[in-house]
């Protein structure tokens, strides 16, 4: 992982709701529904549609549209790019 991306990730993660709407769309089985994340959290959808830019922006999430619907799912491969490059700078992975 380049360090101007590891750092686009963490800014990204930085952000509390960020966060928290990735765990919910991480800890989802399938795709998760947009509608969902705007219904579950107590912000606007325009709020919801920048965090979830910013998300897609940092490789976190792909959003699928079909229609009028958008469908979330995590970008697994970059989560784990981020948490063995984390690792390393860490110092934990030796």
């Amino acid at each position: 992982m380049s360090p101007e991306r590891f750092q686009q990730v963490s800014k990204a993660l930085a952000d509390p709701q960020r966060f928290a709407i990735l765990e919910r769309i991480a800890g989802n089985p399938g795709e998760l529904a947009c509608k969902a994340v705007v219904q579950e959290l107590s912000i606007s959808q325009a709020t919801v549609s920048h965090h979830l830019k910013e998300l897609a922006e940092a490789g976190l999430i792909t959003i699928r549209r079909e229609a009028q619907s958008a469908y979330l799912s995590p970008n697994r491969a970059v989560l784990e790019d981020y948490r063995r490059e984390l690792g390393r700078r860490m110092g934990l992975d030796r």
